[in-house]
């Protein structure tokens, strides 16, 4: 077994960014290609779904580096706390 194993975290990549870096932030995660996870991502969205799914995503991943997801600085700022992303 990796040992590695269970120290990986999910985060938004900058390195195989396009968009947000979503879609390369879960290929890093998984150990695919990006490419695949965008693939992935466009046939969800002619299926209706994938866009939301994107959105949710790009809310919810922090950046690589960084330590607060886009939603919890939203959360913070509403509640007139000092955050940065």
């Amino acid at each position: 077994m990796n040992e590695n194993f269970g120290k990986k975290t999910l985060r938004r990549s900058r390195g195989q960014r396009l968009l947000t870096g979503v879609c390369g932030g879960i290929g890093e995660f998984v150990g695919v290609d990006p490419n695949i996870i965008r693939l992935i991502f466009a046939v969800l969205t002619l299926m209706g779904g994938g866009i939301v799914l994107y959105i949710i995503a790009w809310l919810v991943m922090p950046e690589e580096g960084g330590q607060s997801s886009v939603l919890e600085h939203i959360v913070r700022n509403f509640q007139g706390k000092k955050s940065e992303l």
